[in-house]
């Protein structure tokens, strides 16, 4: 199947200056993605919140866009792209050797790499990306009042096919309501929404649609908490979703396709549909999916059974997504290439005294014969 390829705008490349950490680490920046307020940009502030800034401070991390290679640095190349993204393409016939380590963010997208590309599996690891967990008790409003759907992506990902099928919705059940956090925005790439505008005009003239626009991340959690459903017909080979881990955390819903690698970010704690090339198939099966789901949280009698999967769906989350795990998978990783370049100079150094010792004692030999 022939992949769907977000390019950088077709504007020239350039070397941008870098944003610096107030401790001095510095957070690789290029044009791409200077005015982005996207999900690599969140995963690169976060791991420099996270993690020790001296021991960052000895690594050149590249998230995805590789422009210039800092050689006085151990290099690593975040991977958050898909492998026939042209960006990805220096990777092929040995191209991964510049890198100390590739870092991939889920087992599905390292194969891909594998598959496309020809990146052998030991050239990488695996560390998913991670979240700030929502707090223990989130205290949702009444479904039964008002059931709340939220969809928190870019439009390019499947809103399409959400929206006619929310408008049947909306005329089937009266306490409904979508909100919309959907711009490219989010990117800075503000002139790719103009193909979705007449859609955007849908949700605004709509009596049960709220249609916002980008918002920051911390807006768009205040709603998740308040969000029953997230509801995502997922057309989009997505590496990784963070939009669902955080909606896992939130106590969401979460009714999306088996796409490309949200199989392995839902771990079958969502409730997950098989995808279909073909636009009304999968529109069918989605809607489908949808209204089983608000039958769900309708149903008081399985309100209670609804409410354990839920929690029990979050503890996964922020146990295996949380940044507390996860910045202590990125700094075993760290430590883990510094030990091996020590071992390596020592290994290096004792090879070299080796041969030195054998010169000394064939020079010797020479000079007794």
């Amino acid at each position: 199947m022939e992949l769907k390829i977000v390019d950088s705008g077709g504007q020239p490349l350039s070397k941008d200056k870098k944003i610096v950490d107030v401790s001095g680490a510095e957070i690789e920046t290029n044009e791409t993605n200077k005015n982005s307020r996207g999900g690599t940009e969140l995963m690169m502030e976060r791991l420099y919140d996270c993690v020790d800034k001296n021991l960052l401070s000895q690594f050149q991390i590249i998230p995805s866009r590789v422009r210039e290679l800092d050689e006085d640095k151990k290099k690593i190349l975040w991977l958050h792209d898909l492998p026939l993204d042209p960006e990805s393409a220096h990777l092929k016939d040995g191209g991964w050797q510049k890198f100390d380590k590739l870092v991939f963010v889920s087992h599905w997208q390292q194969q891909m790499y594998n598959a496309y590309l020809g990146v052998p599996y030991e050239a990488g690891v695996v560390l998913k990306n991670a979240i700030h967990p929502f707090e223990q008790e989130i205290d949702k409003p009444d479904p039964h009042e008002q059931l709340n759907i939220i969809y928190h992506t870019t439009p390019h990902r499947g809103l399409e096919l959400l929206i006619p099928v929310f408008e049947r919705v909306a005329e089937m059940y009266d306490n409904v309501h979508l909100d919309v956090f959907s711009s490219f925005n989010a990117y800075g790439w503000g002139e790719r929404d103009e193909p979705y505008k007449d859609l955007f005009k849908a949700i605004e003239d709509h009596p049960k649609m709220t249609y916002h626009g980008f918002k920051p991340n911390d807006e768009v959690r205040e709603a998740l908490k308040k969000a029953h459903i997230f509801a995502y017909p997922s057309i989009w080979q997505e590496t990784s979703c963070l939009a669902l881990m955080e909606a896992m955390s939130a106590g969401c819903m979460n009714v999306h396709s088996n796409f490309a690698a949200l199989f392995e970010t839902g771990a079958n704690w969502t409730y997950m549909y098989q995808f279909a090339e073909n636009p009304q198939t999968h529109i069918n099966t989605f809607g489908s999916c949808l209204i089983e789901a608000i039958e769900l949280y309708l149903n008081k009698e399985k309100a209670p059974l609804l409410q354990q999967r839920l929690q029990m769906q979050k503890v996964y989350a922020d146990s295996f997504y949380g940044w507390d795990s996860r910045a202590v998978e990125w700094t075993g990783l760290l430590h883990s290439i510094l030990d091996g370049n020590v071992n390596e100079k020592k290994d290096n150094a004792e090879a070299k005294k080796g041969t030195d010792k054998a010169a000394r004692k064939s020079k010797s030999s020479k000079k007794k014969a």
